[in-house]
């Protein structure tokens, strides 16, 4: 075993993997993250070129509960997207707040993540459907609609190709982003592209 002191997210993870990997074997992150700077790690690691087979990390149960979720249910957002578009996620089981001395105030998970082989969809441009995903989630109660012409503006113009758009990614104005699969964000992201909103 061997520890090396540096911050996860400043220190040149290719290189140090390159030190030690045997070419044969996967590379898999087993961890138990810091709660306050969960996401920022995970991401970093996910998005980073580095061929991480699998995940099977501790966090807070809430956390756990946002990357993993399905549409249309309170915890689905932008951070489930993020993730799952490039990975399988499924929480193993929940670590009650009472196994731990002091308990903590929220309870923890062990959530399990698979590398997909291909991203779960195919878009024309990554950052822009993350992009327009995250804008879609901004104001949860408000509608797909609201949501994007806060983001892209309020022009004629820009209704008119947002309502050109949202038509060719057959969705309707009146939904919310958390009824939306990533499968209706890479038609919508690509849509918005093909009539120049981006």
């Amino acid at each position: 075993v061997t520890v090396i002191n540096q911050d996860i997210l400043k220190t040149d993870l290719q290189t140090q993997i390159q030190n030690f990997k045997n070419p044969d074997l996967p590379i898999k992150v087993v961890a138990n993250l810091p709660y306050y700077i969960t996401t920022p790690i995970l991401m970093h690691l996910i998005e980073s070129k580095i061929p991480f087979s699998e995940f099977v990390v501790m966090m807070q149960r809430e956390v756990a509960d946002r990357i993993s979720a399905e549409p249309n249910t309170k915890a689905y957002g932008s951070l489930s997207i993020a993730v799952q578009y490039y990975m399988t996620a499924k929480v193993a089981f929940i670590v009650p707040r009472t196994v731990f001395v002091p308990a903590p105030n929220v309870d923890s998970a062990i959530l399990k993540m698979v590398r997909r082989e291909q991203p779960l969809v195919n878009v024309k441009d990554e950052d822009f459907f993350f992009r327009v995903s995250k804008a879609s989630f901004v104001h949860r109660r408000k509608t797909l609609w609201n949501n994007l012409t806060n983001h892209f503006g309020k022009s004629e113009e820009v209704k008119d190709k947002l309502t050109q758009a949202l038509g060719m990614a057959e969705l309707e104005a009146s939904v919310r982003g958390e009824a939306l699969s990533i499968v209706d964000f890479a038609r919508l992201s690509d849509s918005l592209q093909e009539v120049g909103l981006s």
